[in-house]
């Protein structure tokens, strides 16, 4: 599908070889809110290893604007975007919305979705050099959007700037939480631990010293340290992780592999032993000034593991390197006891079917007012000093 719009070149394309990671990395360097999910090697790796493909129900649809500049064509827009069959992986549930078409006879799926998969990390969504070429990929999306095959459209953790655009561009905003530690300029986890209630911080030295007792050692890998044996190590306990909540897992080894290949700067493991035995293993992506906690799982049992090797160790990392901030990923309120605080993240939706839109917008509006009063609520729940 393509388009001429002014001086600009609109296309969707089903695979980023037909952009090119030159192009597609270019574009990002020039984003305010750039993460590494959003890197040519992070979203390959989805796509190449099959975890996010047509077979998997995420088929891509990226948007490209391309204009001529001295002779040749320039990325200057794109949007990571899919046509989606179901609503898994997503972090943003919509369920409800599609049973109640399911209902009315009428179908939600194929939806359009621009997100990272299984990602629920904010970040650029509308990626341009500039507003011209927003606007003209704005203008494409809307056009593609008024196709009888779609139901819908959202767009997933956009940066607030990006959320208030599209919502200029009749998207209706929903709103969530997520919970983040920030780094005050702490020089080590005892100062940090300075910073907390009395009781918060002798409940942490508490679950930290169960851990030390038990005799549990730490590994600590970054980038091609890692090499095939932890991978496999850390996909095990991955795989145990979703097992234990009866549920199957999204990524497979061969996407571990290729992101530990690929872009290695931006990995860091954690592995547990127990008696020189492997035992859990956390998994981190990060750049220079955000980590982001993504996967967990251990195989044996030890009272507070998880909190020392998901949280504590990293951050430790985080002072030690003097990354700014720790995004502990989806929901858990169990973070706030630990240093993480609430954040607002935002999601953008628009649905066809006027009156369909109109219910969800009702929706929205009462999910807004209990949003706000669950942050005033946590806000007091503050564990800090």
């Amino acid at each position: 599908m393509n388009s001429e719009v002014s001086h600009y070149r609109m296309c969707l394309v089903d695979s980023l070889s037909e952009i090119g990671q030159t192009n597609w990395d270019g574009l990002l360097q020039l984003q305010a809110q750039a993460n590494p999910f959003l890197s040519f090697a992070f979203l390959d790796a989805l796509h190449e290893s099959g975890s996010a493909s047509v077979q998997t129900g995420w088929v891509p649809r990226f948007i490209c604007v391309w204009e001529q500049v001295e002779g040749q064509e320039t990325l200057v827009a794109a949007m990571p975007l899919y046509e989606k069959l179901h609503s898994y992986g997503e972090y943003v549930f919509d369920w409800a919305w599609a049973n109640a078409y399911q209902q009315h006879g009428m179908a939600y799926y194929p939806k359009l979705l621009s997100a990272i998969p299984f990602t629920p990390v904010q970040g650029s969504r509308l990626l341009s050099i500039n507003t011209e070429a927003r606007q003209a990929l704005l203008k494409y999306l809307q056009n593609l959007m008024q196709s009888p095959r779609y139901s819908s459209c959202h767009i997933l953790f956009p940066t607030p700037e990006e959320a208030s655009i599209l919502q200029s561009s009749h998207f209706m905003l929903r709103q969530g939480v997520q919970f983040h530690w920030i780094n005050h300029g702490y020089h080590d986890f005892e100062d940090f631990l300075a910073s907390f209630e009395h009781k918060k911080r002798k409940n942490i030295r508490a679950e930290r010293r169960k851990v030390r007792d038990a005799g549990i050692q730490f590994q600590h890998l970054r980038g091609k340290e890692i090499i095939e044996s932890d991978w496999c190590f850390f996909k095990q306990c991955y795989d145990h992780t979703y097992a234990e909540h009866q549920s199957s897992p999204y990524l497979n080894l061969d996407f571990f592999l290729r992101i530990g290949k690929n872009m290695p700067d931006n990995i860091y493991l954690v592995i547990a032993s127990l008696e020189e035995e492997k035992v859990a293993a956390a998994l981190f992506i990060h750049d220079q000034h955000t980590l982001y906690g993504r996967y967990w799982g251990c195989l044996k049992h030890v009272p507070c593991l998880h909190f020392e090797t998901a949280y504590y160790q990293a951050l430790e990392f985080c002072i030690q390197e003097k990354i700014q901030v720790f995004e502990g990923g989806a929901q858990g309120e169990h973070k706030m006891a630990r240093g993480f605080l609430p954040q607002k993240t935002f999601s953008a939706h628009y649905l066809q079917e006027p009156a369909f839109a109109d219910a969800v917008a009702h929706f929205l509006q009462r999910e807004h007012g209990g949003i706000d009063d669950y942050l005033d609520e946590l806000r007091e729940r503050n564990p800090f000093r």
